[in-house]
């Protein structure tokens, strides 16, 4: 063979190694993220506090809420019972609640202590940065229920009713979403442009339905499914995708839907006889399950599919007796609560996804370049 073929031909080989290294490489990095199955469980229970919940997950952060001193708490973590902020308002308030969060702003309730009815609340990281949101005139009560990018969603309650309302950072930014047909009406969450909740009046034959708004109340889509449901609640949105749950003659069954009625997939899996979606990262969804074996309640993850889910409460220790997921991150970092049967107390928890190993990344590494030491 001639040494310019021999060149050739080795030069060929390094170049097969190195595609065999990327696809190694890649193909660790997908089985990281689509093949997960073991989670690290950290209990967010601050010392001090009984009855804890997480509510809302995002870049690292859940918020949620506690009891202490018999007063319940608004409380932010740092994927730590040590590390926690008390968004409680120092002073005017009493009973305050975190529900949602987005970047650096936290979402929620608190009820005012002159008339002890509940205010729509916003926070940016601290207990003294709060917005009250509640409406100037018009609404006896509100709460903010999702938030995402400049938009905060919940209810107010008027003299005619609930109704699905909408901010943009200020009291005076509201936007009533009650649809007109609608005597009662909510919205859960916002994926930064559209809202989902739920609604009911003459216009739904005064059934609650899942709806999707669009920032007003008019030309919003109806999301209950045709047949097989007679109530449907939207609880969750990202991306395109929408979550909650409809009632069955078989009980309350998990859906998840992609902008339309006829778009929904029943995800109550075998083993559950009923279910509820309440939070979704555009591609996995998280709620819960109750076994039909036991009656008891079971966090579930779901993979947009009834088949492919995930009991995360297989991840918890034994003296924890049932378990809600409530939100998820774009990471797929769950956040939710569980009742710890020694405590005799809920405990919020976090079900953390293992970083990637670098180990195998290493090997890899090193099978790439190792074409360059052996031409030395």
């Amino acid at each position: 063979m001639s040494n310019a073929n021999w060149r050739s031909e080795k030069r060929i080989g390094e170049t097969f190694r190195k595609i065999l290294a990327l696809s190694f490489i890649f193909g660790c990095l997908s089985c990281t993220v689509v093949q997960a199955v073991s989670y690290t469980v950290i209990d967010l229970n601050p010392a001090g506090f009984i009855n804890t919940r997480g509510k809302g997950s995002g870049s690292s952060q859940q918020v949620g809420y506690g009891t202490t001193g018999g007063i319940k708490h608004a409380l932010l973590w740092n994927s730590s019972a040590l590390g926690y902020v008390d968004l409680h308002p120092a002073s005017g308030y009493v009973n305050s609640y975190g529900y949602a969060i987005s970047g650096s702003q936290q979402a929620g309730a608190a009820f005012y202590s002159t008339t002890n009815k509940s205010h729509a609340m916003l926070w940016n990281g601290t207990n003294s940065s709060y917005v009250d949101l509640h409406p100037s005139s018009g609404y006896i009560s509100s709460i903010a229920y999702g938030i995402n990018g400049t938009q905060q969603v919940g209810s107010g309650t008027s003299s005619t009713g609930d109704h699905a309302l909408l901010w943009s950072g200020t009291s005076a930014s509201v936007v009533d979403l009650n649809p007109i047909g609608f005597t009662s009406s909510a919205a859960n969450a916002t994926n930064g442009s559209q809202q989902v909740g739920y609604g009911s009046g003459t216009a739904t034959s005064n059934q609650f339905r899942a709806i999707l708004w669009s920032g007003t109340k008019s030309g919003y889509v109806d999301l209950h499914p045709i047949t097989g449901y007679s109530a449907s609640y939207a609880l969750g949105i990202s991306s395109s995708q929408q979550v909650g749950y409809g009632t069955s003659s078989t009980g309350d069954h998990a859906l998840l839907w992609s902008g339309s009625a006829a778009s929904y997939i029943d995800l109550n899996p075998d083993g559950f006889k009923a279910s509820g979606a309440y939070a979704t990262n555009g591609k996995q969804q998280v709620g819960e399950g109750t076994v039909t074996a036991t009656g008891v309640h079971h966090a579930l993850l779901w993979n947009s599919s009834v088949g492919n889910f995930v009991d995360l409460h297989s991840f918890l220790s034994s003296n924890y007796t049932s378990s809600y997921a409530e939100s998820i991150d774009s990471l797929g970092n769950v956040v939710g609560y569980a009742y710890d049967s020694n405590a005799g107390t809920y405990h919020a928890v976090l079900w953390q996804v293992p970083e990637p190993t670098t180990a195998m990344l290493i090997a890899a590494g090193m099978f790439f370049f190792s074409s360059r030491r052996r031409r030395k």
